[in-house]
């Protein structure tokens, strides 16, 4: 935790109380003062973008729901939240490898279809070729924003902090370049 996050733990622990006040504002500036931080956390145990946003929404609906159980003496506001978020996400992967598991029962029990392997493969290659293709598009501080956060598994801090960037500028170049990255991959898709 940096020097800067460190003095701002008075403030979240009363953007925690008001939240469980049920006070909408407090309760986004607390999402926009933590979620990079725990989204980086999920993302690094999930290793899946999508599922590491979807757990990141039920962290925080938990919270919403659960902000008056928070006790200081047992830590930080930030350490309770990335506990939560922990806990979503290794209970995430519990149920996806549960899920491919009786998947895989199924399939072999019942043997009805094979999996073609090749196609399976070629499709693979063609969506991640697209995809660098797409990358390719992307300005160099978009492309280099993205792939430490997505692919290298850091969260937005961290990210504008290895770049030298400030965060809001840092959070603009990744939205604008996932949001061209998804106008170029629906492009190719139409092709």
């Amino acid at each position: 935790m940096t020097d800067r996050s460190l003095a701002r733990l008075p403030e979240l622990a009363d953007l925690l109380e008001r939240t469980a006040a049920r006070d909408r504002a407090a309760f986004a500036a607390l999402y926009d003062a933590t979620s990079p931080r725990i989204y980086g956390l999920i993302l690094r145990v999930l290793r899946d973008p999508g599922y590491a946003e979807e757990t990141l929404q039920e962290v925080y609906l938990q919270v919403w729901q659960n902000a008056a159980n928070y006790r200081p003496d047992m830590g930080s506001v930030v350490s309770w939240m990335l506990t939560i978020g922990h806990r979503r996400a290794v209970d995430r992967v519990r149920s996806e490898e549960a899920s491919s598991r009786r998947g895989t029962q199924y399939t072999v029990s019942n043997a009805m279809t094979e999996v073609d392997e090749v196609v399976e493969s070629v499709v693979t290659r063609e969506d991640r070729r697209a995809v660098i293709a797409c990358l390719g598009t992307l300005t160099d501080t978009q492309r280099e924003s993205i792939e430490l956060s997505y692919y290298g598994g850091l969260s937005y801090p961290q990210v504008a902090e290895k770049l030298g960037a400030a965060l809001p500028t840092v959070k603009s170049r990744i939205r604008d370049g996932l949001r061209r990255l998804k106008s170029c991959l629906e492009s190719s898709d139409e092709a």
